[in-house]
Parts: structure tokens; C-alpha cells; sequence
């Protein structure tokens, strides 16, 4: 779908309303150049566009393939294809949406290609078109303006970043267990921004190094310094991501440890419970039998308080003593131990 066709000279556009595509494929000839913006084109407007204007085949069959690296392709005729990611940050749904936008700079011509939500221009035409003396710089003008647009739109989705990481990290570093998967979705949008943005250093390098006869050489470098800027924040929140998974994951380690205690102490009341009841058990069963010894020997309340408690009270005596001495043994292990620890 064409968004605008405008065919300036002078700096100034020359007509109010958009212009179709043989009419801007003819004005290339009168001086000046035309900007042709699409927005996901079907095939048919491609082919139209790439026949009108002379473009490579090639050209025109990477315009219509979503890339994950920005890139700078020269081609015949003086042309070429310049494909930028975008980027812009959706707060509803707390997500990075990617754009791209590939650009078609000939001597006398822009042609752009848009594809995804995040990958709006129209900004950038409106700036432009306030900026006469740019204008008059030609083609390598719009190009200037895109990638301007292009990086500042980055600025936000940085910010947004820095937002949701510090979330995370407040949460692990105050010895809660941070959500895993959203740590990991974080790195994975975190790295898909660097490959937008890290690989646009050496396009933006290229393209310096055709401008250096133009007045647009400062305002490229001016966008080569803010493109530094947030290469080193986005790298610098990917490492800040891979601390914090390393931290979650110990987190999440000394929980699990606290857990594996809780569980041991609570198997161990249940064993002492169980090795108390063992023996009160027999001597219950043992005494509930109905032998003659003992209906003959057991037949007054002395004889019942020697043989039946007695025998209940002797297993709990003895295992009383032998816990206290275990008890004793464990302390004074530890209280060895940390006498060596603080030599």
C-alpha cells in the first residue's frame, strides 16, 4: 500500500497531494528526487514499483524478506538498499515490537519499504520537509531523516527495558524468587534489540564514509553518537540479565535448600516418634498376651507397676539419654568447626 509519493526540489515539496507511481517514476527526470513510502506491499506493488524505477530483482526479493540484522547493499545504477530494524515498546502488553523498514536510495529517487506496527516514518517526512536546507542535500537527506527517526526511536524502548530489568532485579536481590520465564523472555527481547541495534553501527559507518563531500556529515555522526550510547546500554543490560538469572537461580537454589531442612528436621521428629513408639509397642503387645506366666505372676497393682510400667518407662529413659548425648556430640562438632573456620 503507498502511504505518500512526493517529489521534491529545492528543498521544498511541489505538490499538496500524493503522486502515483508512473507520475513520480517520471519526475525523476526533471531534477530532484521523489520519496515513494509503502507499508507491506503485496507483490503486484513491488513488481510495479521495481519495473518503474529500475531496481534490482535481488533488491526487490530482499525488501519482501523480514531480516533480523540491518544491512547496506550497493546495487547498479548507484543504488542502494539500506534495511533498518525498528523498534518500539508496547506498555499494555509489557513486549518489544520489531519493525523494518528497507530503503531504496538512488541519485533521484527513495524508495521505502515498511513492514510491521513499529515502523513509522511519517515524522520523519514532516521534519524533513520543515528543514529546507536539508532538503537540498538530495536523497542522502531522507536517508538522514530515517535514521534519525529510526534511533531515537530506540531511546524509549531502552528506557522501558531498564524499567522491567530493575523490576526483576529489586525482586532476586531482595531474596524473593523472581518468575524464571520472565527472566528469560527479558534476555531473549534484550538480545533481539542488540542484533538491531549492534550490526547498525557499521551500516551507519558505511554510509558516513559516502556522505564525507556532504553537508550531512555531522548530522550522520550526530546519530553515530547517539547509536553508540545505546548499543553500550543494551549490551550492558544483556550482562545485567545474565547476572540476574545466575542470582535467580541461586535464589531458587537456597530455597530449595531451606525446603530439603524443613523436610529432614520434620522426618526426623517422625522418626524419633516412631523409634519411642517401637519398643512401647511391644512391651504393650508383649504384656497383652494371654500366656499363664503371666496371668499367674501379674495379679497385684505392684507387680503391674514393676513389669507393665516399668518396662514402658526403661525404653524412654534410655532413648532420652541417648538423644542428649547425640544432641551434645552434633553441638560440640559444630562449635569445632567453627573455631577452624575462624583460625
Amino acid at each position: 500500500m503507498i502511504i505518500d509519493c512526493a517529489y521534491y526540489r529545492d528543498g521544498h515539496r511541489q505538490h499538496v497531494g500524493p503522486m502515483s507511481v508512473e507520475d513520480a517514476a517520471a519526475h525523476c527526470q526533471r531534477g530532484g528526487f521523489v520519496w515513494l513510502g509503502l507499508f507491506d506491499p503485496s507483490t503486484e506493488e513491488l513488481a510495479q514499483v521495481s519495473k518503474s524505477f529500475g531496481l534490482h530483482e535481488l533488491a526487490v526479493e530482499d525488501a519482501q524478506t523480514f531480516h533480523l540484522r540491518p544491512k547496506v547493499e550497493p546495487y547498479e545504477g548507484d543504488i542502494r538498499l539500506v534495511i533498518l530494524r525498528t523498534a518500539r515498546y508496547d506498555e499494555e502488553r509489557e513486549e518489544v515490537d520489531f519493525g523494518e523498514v528497507s530503503v531504496f536510495v538512488g541519485p533521484a529517487f527513495v524508495i521505502t519499504v515498511r513492514q510491521g506496527v513499529a515502523s513509522e516514518l511519517h515524522g520523519a517526512r514532516t521534519r524533513l520537509e520543515q528543514r529546507p536546507e536539508l532538503l537540498e542535500n538530495g536523497t542522502n537527506s531522507v536517508l538522514w531523516a530515517i535514521l534519525d527517526q529510526v534511533v531515537d526511536g530506540y531511546g524509549p524502548v531502552v528506557a522501558e527495558l531498564e524499567r522491567d530489568i530493575e523490576q526483576v532485579e529489586r525482586t532476586v536481590f531482595a531474596g524473593s524468587v523472581a518468575p524464571t520465564e520472565r527472566i528469560y523472555f527479558l534476555r531473549r527481547e534484550v538480545t533481539d534489540f542488540y542484533r538491531a541495534v549492534h550490526p547498525l553501527l557499521a551500516v551507519l559507518a558505511t554510509i558516513e564514509r559516502g556522505a564525507r563531500n556532504t553537508g550531512l556529515l555531522p548530522y550522520f555522526r550526530d546519530v553515530h553518537d547517539h547509536l553508540v550510547l545505546v548499543n553500550e546500554e543494551v549490551a550492558a543490560q544483556r550482562d545485567l540479565l545474565a547476572t540476574v538469572l545466575e542470582a535467580n537461580m541461586a535464589v531458587i537454589s537456597v530455597e530449595q535448600t531451606k525446603v530439603s531442612v524443613q523436610q529432614n528436621a520434620t522426618i526426623e521428629q517422625l522418626t524419633i516418634l516412631a523409634t519411642i513408639f517401637l519398643p512401647l509397642t511391644f512391651v504393650t503387645g508383649f504384656f497383652g498376651q494371654n500366656f499363664g506366666w503371666l496371668v499367674d505372676h501379674v495379679g497385684a497393682f505392684w507387680n503391674f507397676l514393676l513389669l507393665g510400667i516399668g518396662g514402658l518407662l526403661i525404653p524412654c529413659v534410655a532413648f532420652f539419654i541417648w538423644f542428649r548425648r547425640q544432641r551434645a556430640t552434633r553441638r560440640r562438632l559444630s562449635g569445632n568447626n567453627g573455631g577452624r573456620s575462624a583460625i
